[in-house]
């Protein structure tokens, strides 16, 4: 296989197109550019980079938040409708023939991609990745945005996940009488969660948090679950990872990474204290 030391450093006169794909993630470019090496000819290269550039640019526009790597057979049929019909952003339709030939050579990329293992390896990168700060901020605020919705029980359950990194049965296990609120000129409100092998366990609860804390907390006695789903049944896992997906989703996050998070993503937090 002939080594490309950079796309963007293709022959002339597709700078641009060659820019475009160098940005891209370092999974999705690899596969990029081992698929482009394997092309029998410089001319050939230049072609299929023309291709692949004007489908990302069309996928970019019309589905901004789906990674390359995660586009479907839909995809493709929707990127060709829109080239015989409007050209795909090109200024003109293009004749049959020519999609025709567009969706062979992006075919060709896609499998190119599974044979590889890109596909895979994104997959499993988006799904075992654990949160970047910046995505914890999309999280709050898909959190607020669940709660303004009226949506408190899901908001609470996945703000308390992100605060304190429980498990889906340690949220499940809370009761009322776990919310404590220690005295002192700024009064600190802790939440105790039943931690296996680790005994009881306090977590601080952050301001943003307390008052679905609160709103939950009301008019119930101390024995009641916190987090109850709206049929009353205790929340599970399954529950749990829908409701993250639908905070992360609210929250702006990509669909892709929002449908691969799990809830032992956000177990990075540090208890504030510890209980027997």
């Amino acid at each position: 296989m002939r080594e490309l030391a950079a796309v963007g450093q293709l022959e002339r006169p597709l700078p641009r197109d060659g820019e475009l794909v160098d940005a891209l993630d370092p999974i999705t470019r690899r596969a990029v550019e081992g698929w482009l090496a394997d092309r029998p000819s410089t001319a050939r290269r230049r072609t299929c980079l023309r291709v692949l550039t004007s489908w990302l640019r069309w996928l970019y526009a019309t589905e901004p938040d789906l990674e390359p790597l995660a586009a479907s057979t839909a995809h493709l049929d929707a990127y060709c409708y829109a080239a015989l019909t409007t050209g795909a952003g090109g200024g003109r339709p293009l004749a049959p023939a020519t999609v025709a030939g567009r969706r062979a050579t992006l075919a060709s990329f896609y499998a190119y991609a599974a044979r590889c293992g890109a596909v895979q390896a994104q997959r499993l990168a988006n799904s075992t990745s654990r949160l970047t700060p910046g995505e914890r901020r999309l999280l709050r605020r898909g959190i607020a945005r669940l709660a303004g919705d009226g949506r408190r029980t899901e908001a609470l359950a996945v703000a308390l996940l992100e605060a304190t990194g429980a498990t889906p049965d340690a949220l499940a296990a809370l009761v009322t009488r776990d919310v404590h609120v220690l005295p002192g000129a700024d009064p600190l409100v802790v939440v105790v969660l039943r931690e296996e092998g680790d005994g009881r366990v306090a977590y601080p609860v952050p301001e943003r948090v307390r008052p679905l804390l609160g709103a939950e907390c009301a008019g119930r006695n101390g024995d009641e679950p916190l987090v109850r789903r709206p049929d009353g049944a205790l929340v599970d896992t399954g529950w749990v990872t829908a409701a993250l997906t639908e905070a992360a989703r609210a929250g702006g996050l990509p669909r892709q990474r929002a449908e691969l998070l799990h809830p032992h993503l956000l177990r990075a937090a540090e208890p504030c204290r510890r209980r027997d």
